[in-house]
């Protein structure tokens, strides 16, 4: 047992010394006058080691070091807002394999409120959503293990799993009185972030369910498909998509902006500030847009309906956004595992810092009547907060997309039934009806031509 003490104190030894130097490290190379704060935070590293070296030497099981650093590390990362997060080797994989739009669970964004695990948003045809789980549930246990003090990235860690396997999600929900039981089948498939089609003969419909690598292109083929299509305006649908990459945000607005135009900014705490412009050669076609958007529309969704309203390029129709304007940034680290941390806020053309407030539509149109209140960005714990008022894929969001069962009928059947299936939908969805009733209307007012004084016009008699 000696001698494994003594391994144990010289491993403590070395992570407490490779922690120094990495800090100090990284403060002298910003220059000796912080020279002060090198010597605070060796400090307050004392401690750390202190507590190391009892749990290593007097708690009542032995633990490995590695387990203890990482729960240091999420611990401290616990202290600062909900979209910082440590990301073991496993978590990172995952994370890196998202943003090429594969993903495996059951279908939920996620969230701390009054640190309790809360669900934002099911995503669209995912397993969550079609077995009823809803914005503003709180889950209490995943299969039977409690969530009370769970990270949000273990969270989703333990709702994802291999195709085909099942998870028990246990749910309270505000107004029942019994926790709700959900028994989800997990999928990996690869999720199509946009779908596109014709209303009414000449309006345009593009839905984002997420902003991934390749859905700018699939953005392009859309536009160019409905253009052959004859559409004279276009319905550009960001409600409830959570967000995604930083470029592929601004690489979607460009298309409808045109060259050379400031799509957002970032800016750091240093006061460090980068322009994203858009860089698209071609000139976008002028017809009528607009954006639809409500309380699940966050963080690069709301870069794109930011940019599109500063530009006076589209009316946002619908109710106030999430409210995420922050940008976090993926740091690998020596040993497989990611950090994922909150660098920089992000803010529209015209300077607006949305974090916690959210883009506010032109026209308020409220969607489906729902059970619950919506979650936004200022409901969860440990929001930044700017005084005066403020992406990257998030591992917080567990979003695959599932296929329905598929019947029996023939294909045309098939595609009759959904095509039957999808325009009741729309017949019942209140925003998606006024941004059509509006694009009508706007084309009927801009063939309006009024007539001249000198113009006869014959009455009848």
């Amino acid at each position: 047992m000696d001698g494994i003490r003594q391994s144990n104190k010289m491993k403590m030894g070395w992570v407490a010394l490779f922690l120094v130097t990495l800090l100090l490290g990284v403060l002298i190379g910003k220059g000796w006058d912080r020279a002060v704060l090198a010597t605070e935070t060796y400090e307050e590293l004392k401690t750390f080691t202190e507590v190391l070296a009892h749990v290593q030497k007097h708690y009542v099981e032995e633990v490995k070091t590695k387990d203890l650093v990482y729960g240091a590390i999420r611990g401290m990362l616990a202290t600062l807002d909900p979209h910082s997060a440590f990301m073991p080797p496993d978590v990172y994989k995952e994370v890196q394999v998202e943003t090429k739009g594969e993903f495996g669970g059951v279908g939920i964004q996620i969230g701390i409120k009054d640190n309790r695990l809360t669900v934002i948003a099911p995503i669209d045809g995912t397993p969550a959503e079609r077995a009823g789980v809803k914005a503003g549930d709180f889950i209490l246990k995943v299969n039977e293990e409690p969530t009370k003090d769970m990270t949000l990235v273990d969270a989703v860690q333990k709702m994802r799993g291999p195709k085909g396997t099942k998870v028990t999600l246990t749910i309270q929900r505000e107004g029942a009185a019994e926790p709700m039981v959900f028994v989800l089948t997990r999928e990996i498939i690869k999720i199509e972030s946009v779908r596109s089609k014709m209303l009414d003969g000449s309006i345009g419909y593009i839905r984002v369910t997420q902003f991934q690598d390749q859905t700018a292109k699939d953005v392009s083929a859309a536009l160019r498909k409905l253009r052959e299509q004859k559409m004279q305006s276009l319905i550009l649908d960001l409600r409830n998509n959570p967000g995604g990459l930083l470029t592929s945000a601004v690489e979607v607005s460009e298309q409808f902006v045109g060259q050379n135009r400031l799509i957002v900014y970032i800016k750091t705490r240093e006061g460090r500030k980068d322009d994203y412009v858009s860089h698209n050669k071609e000139q976008p076609d002028d017809y009528p847009i607009i954006v639809l958007a409500n309380e699940g529309s966050a963080s690069a969704s709301e870069i794109v309906a930011g940019a599109l309203q500063d530009w006076g390029r589209a009316v946002v129709v619908g109710v106030q956004t999430f409210g995420k304007g922050s940008v976090q940034t993926i740091l690998p680290l020596g040993d497989g595992s990611g950090l994922r941390l909150t660098t920089a806020k992000y803010y529209t053309p015209k300077g607006r810092s949305i974090h916690g407030v959210g883009i506010n539509p032109d026209i308020v149109v409220k969607g489906k009547q729902t059970a619950t209140p919506p979650i936004r960005e200022r409901d969860l714990d440990k929001t930044l907060r700017d005084p005066g008022t403020l992406p990257q894929p998030s591992p917080l969001q567990e979003n695959p997309a599932v296929p329905k069962p598929e019947p029996k009928e023939g294909k045309k059947d098939r595609e009759a039934a959904k095509d039957k299936e999808g325009k009741e939908k729309d017949e019942e969805d209140p925003q998606l009806q006024k941004a059509v009733e509006l694009l009508k209307s706007w084309i009927i007012f801009k063939d309006l031509r009024p007539v001249k004084r000198d113009d006869r016009v014959e009455r009848p008699m």
